[in-house]
């Protein structure tokens, strides 16, 4: 145990945890960056381009349940480091690709098998596990990497520019394995109990027992432990796994993959392009860092929030016709990030509320799975639409509608009724 008032490890793991996000999630995440300079120099459809990220999302969704569920039951330190190799050799291997079924096998499937278990399917729940009050904000601050790893692709295009798109692959690979990997090694720890250490707030809310998400105490009541079998029985799991299929699977990556494209498609200079994706990871990074609102608003209400400012984004990028309204990639940037940013952590906490326990870490991986169905969709048809249409017109209103009714879905899921069946 610490001594009163000594410095709370958790805090680490939430610094390990935002480092590994921008480092992890920064590859999938710079497929924009990638994009243009694959499509200069094969010349292959955009949406059998596209097709790659949708394929990485997929895999990556359908493999989070297994990692979240390896990492509870066997040492998530050697997990995550077979993880973290496997995406390093992955990323090298990308920068050697000549052919579109390289990409796809590189790109689509050993690299969400290295970011599924060396990525949030573990560290989602390993912060539950060293946090049991002021979850909204620990989720929030731990996925500001996420948020940051689009600012990466500034860095990312920067290396692009001087060395190329293939050694900048090699050069990330690279930084996983030297940098990354013994970072995991040396500081990562699953669980407090592994530093002999209690969860933070474990004096009010038993370690393995507490449910809410914000800063009051609760407590399970008798026989409210959920088995396996009882939580994939519950419908409100599932509105919980559409609603983020819908909002961050086809909503949000449908966009994400071609917005760099649509910018300089628009007539704005790549860098210029990129900028306002790296804007994008900003306030994304910002509106994570807000994920203690949900604590304070409800889970439902901040969902709202974010699902409106994310619509009002898509509006603005709907009305972008040339160079002569920047403004207006601002207002797309600044809204969509803050939306996405502040929804992310609500949707984790708000299972949370529900599912906290000893299958919590296969409840994340379902909600990723979600994503996984509903990215493998998005990215593609957002270059398919585009192909036989030439806009992005048609796939960003359908962004719209996905956004819309994942709002309502995480309203019926109502994490509000999880936190009140279990106060004493």
């Amino acid at each position: 145990m610490t001594k009163e008032g000594s410095f709370f490890y958790g805090w680490v793991m939430v610094g390990i945890c935002v480092v590994s996000m921008i480092l992890i999630y920064g590859i999938r995440h710079s497929f924009s960056v990638f994009f243009s300079p694959i499509l200069h120099e094969f010349g292959w459809s955009r949406g059998s381009i596209a097709a790659m990220l949708s394929l990485n999302i997929l895999v990556y969704g359908l493999l989070a349940p297994f990692a979240g569920a390896l990492a509870d039951r066997w040492r998530a330190r050697r997990v995550m480091s077979f993880g973290i190799v496997i995406l390093g050799l992955a990323t090298m291997g990308c920068g050697f690709s000549r052919e579109l079924w390289h990409f796809y096998f590189l790109f689509g499937v050993l690299m969400p098998l290295g970011s599924a278990f060396s990525g949030w399917p573990i560290f989602g729940p390993a912060l539950m596990n060293w946090f049991t009050r002021r979850r909204g904000l620990v989720l929030g601050l731990g996925q500001m990497g996420g948020g940051l790893s689009f600012v990466y692709s500034i860095f990312i295009e920067l290396a692009i520019l001087r060395w190329g798109w293939r050694s900048t692959y090699w050069l990330l690979a690279g930084i996983l394995v030297f940098l990354l990997l013994p970072l995991t090694l040396f500081l990562f720890y699953y669980r407090p109990q592994e530093k002999n250490l209690r969860p933070y707030g474990s004096a009010e809310v038993p370690a393995d027992r507490g449910a809410k998400g914000g800063g009051a105490s609760v407590k399970t009541l008798p026989g409210r432990e959920w088995t396996l079998g009882q939580v994939l029985r519950n419908h409100r799991l599932w509105f919980l796994v559409v609603a983020y299929a819908l909002y961050w699977g086809m909503g949000c990556y449908l966009v994400l993959a071609h917005q760099v494209k649509f910018a300089e498609d628009a007539g704005y200079s790549i860098m210029f392009s990129v900028s306002i994706f790296a804007l994008f990871g900003v306030t994304l990074f910002v509106g994570q860092l807000s994920g203690f609102l949900s604590d304070w608003l409800g889970r439902e209400k901040t969902g709202t929030l974010a699902a409106t400012l994310s619509i009002i984004a898509l509006l603005a990028l709907l009305s972008v016709r040339n160079t002569s309204q920047p403004w207006l990639l601002y207002t797309f940037s600044i809204c969509f990030g803050f939306g996405g940013g502040l929804l992310t952590p609500t949707m984790f906490a708000g299972a949370a509320d529900i599912f906290h326990g000893r299958h919590f870490g296969a409840v994340v991986g379902l909600l990723l799975t979600g994503m996984g169905a509903g990215g493998a969709i998005g990215p593609w048809l957002g270059g398919y639409l585009f192909d036989i249409s030439g806009t992005y017109i048609s796939g960003f209103i359908l962004s719209i509608v996905s956004i819309a009714l994942a709002c309502v879905c995480l309203w019926v899921a109502a994490p509000r009724k999880g936190v009140g069946m279990q106060k004493a």
